[in-house]
């Protein structure tokens, strides 16, 4: 099996919320992760950014794809959490990503077309994704694509733990510049101490180097 984190932009009029964002130009959508993608559990919650937030309800008002929606809170100026409810018309492509065994991590506007980032256990498993944007006249563009397991079956010399440490902290982001988590947070889903996750990604990125780059017999932990 090949884990795959890919992300992927998509366009059309009736992907939920496009109407919307197309109606309030200064909003930017992002989904809540920590609140769940479960296409069966009738609410989906976004983290909403906008300098008008009468124009943008204005907007769901009028959007096709949205039933009921909420303000949950306002998390600051400019910016609330959201709580929607679709319509029939509305293309949902997390329920196909569902479908497809795979995870919806992230959902974000981008202008009018939107970008995922998801999971799924296999490559093959995104043409699912493909054979129903081609069926529903949706544009589709692969951005990039991960395979995670190669860090398992290149013969790198890990240890379990330390295999496990670096898949987290590249999921969360710690390996991004700027970063997106922090070696706590990383920890903390390890559920290990701070010391002991930074000794994990340490030991662990020198045997990734040593296993690509130099003999390993020249090189001792």
């Amino acid at each position: 099996m090949t884990d795959i984190k890919a992300v992927v932009r998509v366009e059309h009029p009736d992907i939920v919320l496009t109407e919307t964002v197309n109606h309030d130009r200064s909003a930017k959508v992002k989904s809540v992760s920590e609140a769940g993608t479960d296409p069966t559990s009738g609410k989906f919650f976004y983290r909403i950014e906008s300098s008008d937030f009468s124009q943008f309800e204005d907007g769901l008002r009028s959007d096709n794809t949205v039933g009921e929606f909420e303000r949950v809170i306002e998390t600051r100026d400019e910016e609330a959490i959201y709580s929607f409810e679709y319509t029939d018309e509305a293309k949902i492509l997390s329920s196909v990503i569902s479908t497809a065994n795979g995870v919806t991590l992230e959902m974000e506007n981008e202008g009018q077309a939107w970008i995922f980032t998801i999971w799924v256990p296999e490559r093959t498993n995104l043409t699912h994704l493909w054979n129903y944007a081609q069926q529903h006249d949706i544009d589709i563009d692969l951005l990039r694509v991960n395979e995670y397991d190669s860090l398992g079956t290149k013969d790198a010399g890990l240890t379990d733990s330390q295999r496990e440490a670096l898949l987290v902290a590249l999921e969360t982001g710690y390996f991004e510049e700027p970063r997106n988590a922090t070696l706590s947070e990383v920890a903390a889903d390890l559920d290990i101490s701070q010391p002991a996750a930074s000794g994990l990604l340490r030991r662990g990125t020198k045997r990734l180097v040593v296993s690509s780059l130099v003999d390993d017999s020249d090189v001792s932990d």
